[in-house]
């Protein structure tokens, strides 16, 4: 087992010190609340010699991974974070960047989108970018925030894709937790440097972003899709290796309490505490009420849901997002992914934290009762 010391960290300062461990040779940030605490501890990091990087601060975040792609291409290991507006902002370069196939690794704040204007968790922000091509990962906790940018450098850097770690706001990003921060070398270790075989150097004279014909274009998408699928078993084994190194492991999913449960709550992010203490609450009362907390989104893990929810007669989707005209992200990608098993389980959506309205575990385990007791929705429900 490595070396760790226990600090207490931020969901901020904890994705902080993950960049700092995987030794990113580039860096360019934009300060946006309530991200801004990861971008003052890097330089913090930068100014005290702690952390050699190229910190470069443009003028938006538009600029900002427009800083990242290219020296990605050229071969740096690149981080960067953002949050609401500023994932928006970038919307365009997003799609660039996968394309280009450059594994960057950036930490988002999911915080409402305007308007109207507003600062509270909430996940529509980076469910938004869900067909940009990024892989994405959502987080609990300060400690699997640290974990999860490390995973991600090592994944992104694999399949060659970029990678977002989602963190909710304050929920996570402000809350302050006792957190095991690896030793150097053991993250060296599970982190070789970055060294990509085709890249932008006068001496390769390999060029990006050229115009192609259809067939070239279709068959570009191929590899992004066949790069996505190798994803999931590289997450796993990735996942496999930190937890031999540190004890800690997070999984694609994870279950909670599922075993025997007749209904299933289904969410991602730090909704997931809660919901354990509120299955805690209903399996005391005697009802077999298990979790499943989704951790990678994008790829989707179609094959592990359907082995995990394919038994369970109701699954109740919990969604912290919304999509205009169509509900919870979660909740139709779901129902989407079960589609044609022989006794599908019935799914109820419901719209929960949205706009990062608090959900208790009371209320959350009176909203599993209620849907429960009437017939699953084709569209998501609004709750409180």
């Amino acid at each position: 087992m490595m070396q760790q010391t226990s600090m207490l960290l931020t969901g901020n300062h904890a994705a902080a010190w993950a960049a700092r461990l995987a030794r990113p040779q580039v860096v360019p940030v934009y300060p946006i609340t309530p991200q801004t605490p990861i971008l003052e501890l890097l330089t913090d990091f930068h100014a005290r010699g702690e952390m050699r990087a190229e910190i470069l601060t443009p003028e938006s975040e538009h600029s900002v991974l427009s800083a990242c792609v290219p020296a990605s291409l050229a071969g740096a290991r690149v981080f960067t974070a953002t949050a609401s507006q500023g994932a928006l902002l970038m919307h365009e370069v997003l799609h660039y960047a996968s394309g280009a196939r450059a594994p960057i690794v950036m930490a988002n704040v999911n915080r409402t989108v305007a308007s109207p204007w507003a600062f509270w968790p909430d996940q529509t922000d980076s469910l938004a970018q869900r067909d940009t091509g990024w892989l994405q990962f959502y987080v609990e906790t300060a400690q699997e925030t640290l974990d999860t940018v490390l995973h991600a450098f090592r994944l992104a850097e694999q399949v060659q894709l970029p990678a977002m770690v989602n963190l909710d706001a304050f929920y996570v990003s402000h809350a302050l937790e006792p957190v095991q921060v690896p030793a150097q070398e053991a993250v060296d270790r599970y982190l070789p440097p970055y060294a990509p075989e085709h890249r932008l150097d006068p001496a390769v004279g390999s060029s990006w972003g050229n115009v192609v014909g259809q067939d070239m274009y279709y068959r570009h998408r191929q590899m992004i899709e066949d790069a996505m699928a190798r994803a999931i078993p590289l997450a796993q084994e990735a996942d496999r290796e930190w937890a031999e190194l540190s004890g800690r492991s997070h999984g694609v999913l994870e279950r909670y309490r599922c075993d025997g449960a007749k209904a299933v709550v289904v969410t991602m992010g730090s909704m997931c505490g809660t919901a354990r203490e509120a299955v805690d609450a209903l399996r005391a009362a005697g009802e077999p009420v298990g979790l499943l907390k989704l951790r990678l989104f994008r790829p989707f893990p179609v094959q592990a849901l359907r082995v995990a929810l394919g038994a369970v007669p109701d699954v109740i989707v919990l969604d912290r997002n919304h999509s205009p005209g169509l509900g919870g992200i979660l909740h139709q990608e779901l129902k989407a992914a079960l589609y044609g098993l022989q006794a599908p389980p019935r799914v109820h959506g419901l719209l929960a934290g949205v706009g990062g309205v608090n959900v208790s575990p009371e209320a959350m385990a009176a909203m599993v009762r209620t849907a429960l007791a009437g017939a699953p929705r084709v569209e998501s429900s609004w709750v409180r």
